[in-house]
This record gives structure tokens, sequence and C-alpha cells, in this order.
């Protein structure tokens, strides 16, 4: 009821002002981050991958999700730039030995120490609880505090020994800037790589359409000698003219006209006079025949 002279409305119950701006927990924003999955809201446990622009994620959610090909799939905003396995990264991390998992707090009367984490930095010894900032070399995986990577300057990994770029440092959980930069890379890197893709196609297709220029190989019949005759008609003139030759004397000699160019006979090959001698291997090959003996009764009996 009110405004009736039993209660005294306050001012902020009759005026509505700008709602106050909620403030996050940096503590529960930070716990979010590093130690749950982005994807799933599950903890984040082994293998661990990151994408391109730094977030984290359990590599069992992220196959989950690529796999997942249902029209009424819900829409992730956090994975919606991971169109394939090739766009994580599968971290190299470096376990924390004084990190005692769940079993350290079992009965609840401990205080939750929420500064010491899991993974730590193999070259300095920060802890990987988003305290300090972290990064990942895309090309091996191994995670670094940022901190030793400024202050031992290489271009060889610390853990590894593998070579990397500047282009390979991926922040994890970085700023809204830091975003923003790691975002433009990765398109610049993806358009290079289509880009690459599309000229290889190119290629393969100019290849398959216009072979290689060839030399072309003369066959027989083109073949000449120093004259410029085919090889193959010179073996035929010189059998047409001793043809011709062996003719016109014994046609000279018999009164007979010799024989055309085209009547001549083709030079037995080498295949052919091969093929006389297989021949010959079988009895029915006229070399194989036995002459028929004589009739001893019916002659006179000439023993030699």
């Amino acid at each position: 009821m009110g405004c009736d002279g039993g209660t005294i409305p306050k001012r902020h119950e009759l005026v509505k002002g700008p709602k106050k701006v909620e403030k996050v927990d940096k503590n529960a924003e930070l716990v979010a981050q590093w130690y749950y999955c982005s994807l799933s809201q599950e903890t984040l446990k082994k293998p661990i991958v990151t994408c391109e622009l730094g977030r984290l994620y359990n590599k069992d959610a992220i196959l989950e999700y690529l796999l997942d090909k249902a029209p009424d799939k819900p829409v992730a905003e956090v994975a919606t730039h991971i169109k394939s396995i090739k766009h994580v990264v599968e971290l190299n991390l470096t376990d924390n030995p004084a990190w005692q998992g769940d079993k350290g707090n079992t009965k609840g009367d401990r205080y939750d120490d929420l500064q010491c984490a899991r993974f730590i930095c193999p070259v300095v010894g920060l802890e990987m609880n988003g305290r300090h900032k972290f990064c990942v070399l895309r090309s091996c995986g191994c995670v670094f505090s940022l901190r030793a990577m400024r202050e031992v300057k290489t271009d060889v990994c610390h853990k590894c020994g593998s070579t990397f770029h500047e282009d390979d440092i991926i922040i994890l959980n970085g700023s809204k800037e830091e975003v923003a930069l790691l975002k433009t890379k990765m398109e610049e890197r993806r358009q290079k790589a289509k880009q690459e893709r599309k000229s290889k196609k190119s290629k393969v297709v100019e290849t398959v359409t216009q072979p290689t220029d060839m030399k072309e190989v003369p066959g027989p019949s083109e073949v000449k000698n120093a004259n410029g005759i085919p090889l193959r008609e010179k073996i035929l003139f010189v059998s047409s003219s001793k043809a011709a030759t062996d003719g016109s004397s014994s046609s000279s000699e018999n009164g007979i006209k010799p024989a055309s160019d085209t009547a001549t006979k083709r030079p037995i090959s080498e295949g052919e006079r091969r093929s006389e001698v297989y021949k010959s291997i079988f009895t029915s090959h006229s070399s194989a025949k036995r002459a028929k003996p004589p009739n001893w009764i019916t002659q006179t009996a000439n023993y030699y």
C-alpha cells in the first residue's frame, strides 16, 4: 500500500535511478579462465589445447564439438572460429610439484589456496594461475611465462629446442587488445594459406591440361640416313634393286620383262628366322618327319 500515513517511503523506492554496474570478482574470473574449459565449463584435464586466440579447452570437448553435425547443435561463440582440429594447439605443460590436487582438502577444514596452480613455467617457476601472463609457442606447443620469454630472448624453445618465430607466440587468456591482435594475425594466416592452396590447385590443373613439352622421338619410318632417305625405304630400295638386277639378267636371257618394284620380296627379318627354329622343335615340322623305310622283301637285299 504505502503513502497512507503509516509508512514513510524512501527516495530510491519511488525514483528509479541508473542501475549500478555489477563488479565481477577477479578471483572468480581468473579461476574460470585458467581452471575450467571455455567450451564445456568442465575442469581442465590433460590433454589441454588452445585456440589461436589463446583460450583454453579440453581436447575431448573440441573433438565432440567438431564431430557434432546435428542441425540443432547449440552455437558456442567461444569456438565459432575453430573449424578443424588444425586450428588448435595441444599444450606441452610442466607439472607443479607443490600441487596436491583435490586430495589437499578432502574434509573441508583447510584453506584452499587458489594461488597454487597445477602447472608452472619451466624457466622461471611462476605458477600458471592467472596472476602472471603465459604464452604458448604455436610451432611446438610448449608453454612459458611471458617474463621468461622477455628475459631470455632467443629463437629456440627453452624446453624442446625447436626454432620458432615471433608470430608463433600466442598469449593465453590475454586482454581485449591482445585478443584483437591475435585475431588479425589469425585472419591473415588463414587468408595466406587459402591463397597457397588455390595456387597449388591451379598448378596441378595446368600440368594436367598442358603437359610439359617433350621432344618427340622419331619412329623407325621417320629415321633418315645421311642422304635423306628413310631407313625402312632404304631396305626396300636395296631389296628391290637387287631383285631388279637379278630379274633383268634372267629376263634378258629368257626374254621376259623384269617385274615391278611392288612385286619385290620383302627381306626376311630376324623374327621370322627365329620362328622357323621354334617350329622345328615340334614333330609337325617338315624336318622332323622320317623318311619311309624301304621294303626289303620286294627289293634286292643289298647289304652294305
